[in-house]
């Protein structure tokens, strides 16, 4: 499915959408509330206008304006560049983190504490990525989304210094919460910046490649930090990611741009273009911080929205499947160096393993998203429901079954390492499938919320991997590898119910939500 230009079919008529037969569409996201989106030009009534794909028969969602300012009217390099620019962003926070879970042992004898205290700053600041994700949504949607991430990338940039040059653990753990918190910002607004930009049937292998980025972060910083460890201190890697964290931020500055834009005011009300410093510091949108939420409805879209059940009952799932990841990313060194006697250089060749998962993984879910997503829309008369985004979950829970099982069993038993390489890269394959599953039908249940959810799927990651990262040493020294990562296994396999309930009655659920809550 293509998007280059657009087709207009023939207009016959300035009619909007409007009620029949008791189904309702909106004018933009071409949905009816009983069948679905309208992805076929051919289901949709002759009386309506509508602007498709080169193809001539995928149906634009959302359809884009005539204005030149609209970004789904920008040119794919535009749109493109500055995807590149967030995902560049986005990966910035995991790759910081993780490198600290092989800085733990050099740091401990440094500070003169334990390898596992130390490893309480790595906690607090995957949880602060989480937070930060959160509240750079709920500024964006008062102040803009440019300027927002702007700011916190400078903050970022300053506070990823202070870790690098820190004395003391006192002196290395404040910088490093704080900059999870800053650092977290594209990671957290990466669908909405997904959302504005790009249609509907797009949105999936868009998400498949931020999130593979997303996903590979936490592995190419420890991998690089482990080498830098055989020949040099414990804060180089630290002022590595300075540098790059500065250059993410350089980045932002040339080819950054506002993505907002809202299709319902009439051209003579949006907001003009004057300046990109000024777009890019704030200012524009400050002045037409009238045509969006208030303050408060901004900091209270947030909220509004984890409370809706779908919403709420997604994130549970997503959370019980992938803390796990987080945890295992905070601690598999010391097991490694527990297990098998690894130093660096082997521990930084080990996360090549699940450097080649996550690889595979976008390759495939390149194309196998959209195709589940074509062979729905193929057999339901040219529609496509936000819940046929879940099948691809089924797919990939043997993987997370398999491979949590096999890490446990090859670290407990001291297997040779290649089958725990295995285990762990199957493990992380099924969460790079699960995680596009998750975000694409959240992002298409709830577009207009597209930040929103997309903040609290990246809290939902960081809060639970928080409390597992925490807990794991000690997990696995109290009972076991295999007990530690079979009963992480079965706590995948207990809340698969959780989509089974979603896929039937989560439409259910959202009309319900549409009804019964105010509508954000």
């Amino acid at each position: 499915m293509d998007t280059d230009l657009h087709v207009v079919k023939e207009p016959q008529s300035a009619t909007a959408y409007a009620e029949t037969e008791g189904q309702t569409l909106d004018p933009e996201l071409r949905y009816d509330d009983s069948e679905g989106y309208i992805l076929d030009v051919n289901q949709i009534g002759p009386n309506l206008s509508t602007k498709t794909a080169r193809d001539g028969q995928t149906v634009l969602i959302p359809q884009p304006s005539d204005a030149s300012d609209d970004p789904l009217n920008w040119s794919q390099a535009k749109k493109h560049i500055v995807l590149a620019v967030v995902i560049a962003c986005t990966f910035l926070p995991d790759y910081g983190s993780v490198t600290g879970a092989i800085t733990l042992i050099p740091q401990a004898a440094e500070y003169g504490i334990t390898p596992d205290e130390v490893n309480h700053s790595q906690s607090g600041n995957q949880f602060m990525v989480g937070a930060g994700g959160v509240v750079a949504v709920m500024l964006s949607a008062y102040f803009g989304r440019l300027p927002v991430l702007f700011w916190f990338m400078v903050i970022a940039t300053a506070t990823a210094a202070g870790q690098a040059g820190s004395h003391g653990f006192n002196g290395f753990f404040i910088p490093r919460v704080l900059n999870g918190f800053f650092a977290g910002a594209a990671q957290g607004s990466g669908l909405m910046f997904i959302k504005d930009m790009f249609f509907l049937h797009e949105h999936a292998r868009k998400i498949n490649i931020w999130q593979a980025f997303v996903i590979l972060s936490p592995y190419l910083g420890p991998l690089f930090a482990s080498f830098m460890l055989t020949q040099l201190s414990w804060r180089w890697p630290f002022w590595i990611y300075t540098i790059e964290t500065g250059l993410c931020l350089i980045a932002v500055i040339i080819w950054g741009e506002e993505t907002y834009y809202d299709r319902r005011l009439p051209a003579e009300k949006q907001p003009p273009h004057q300046s990109h410093l000024l777009r890019l510091i704030g200012v524009e949108q400050w002045r037409s911080r009238h045509v969006r939420n208030s303050f408060g409805e901004a900091m209270m879209r947030a909220v509004r929205t984890i409370s809706r059940p779908v919403v709420l009952l997604a994130n549970f799932y997503y959370m019980f499947t992938f803390a796990w990841v987080v945890g295992i990313n905070a601690t598999l060194a010391l097991f490694l160096t527990s297990s098998y006697g690894f130093g660096p250089k082997q521990i930084g060749f080990f996360f090549f393993a699940p450097i080649v998962a996550t690889i595979l993984a976008e390759a495939i879910g390149h194309y196998l998203h959209d195709i589940l997503a074509r062979l729905y829309v193929r057999s339901h008369r040219g529609r496509l429901e936000p819940e046929a985004r879940l099948s691809v979950i089924y797919i990939a829970l043997p993987f997370l079954l398999t491979g949590l099982v096999v890490l446990g069993f090859a670290l407990e038993r001291k297997w040779h390492y290649m089958v725990t390489a295995v285990g762990w890269g199957l493990y992380v394959f099924g969460t790079m499938v699960v995680s596009v599953g998750i975000s694409a039908y959240l992002l298409d249940a709830y577009p207009r919320e597209s930040g929103e959810v997309g903040a609290w799927i990246n809290f939902s990651r960081t809060a639970g991997g928080f409390i597992v990262a925490y807990l794991q040493v000690r997990w696995v020294d109290k009972v076991g590898a295999e007990a530690c990562f079979g009963t992480q296994a079965a706590v995948c396999a207990a809340v698969v119910p959780i989509v089974v309930v979603l896929q039937l009655f989560g439409k259910r659920l959202r009309m319900w939500e549409k009804r019964g809550l105010k509508t954000l």
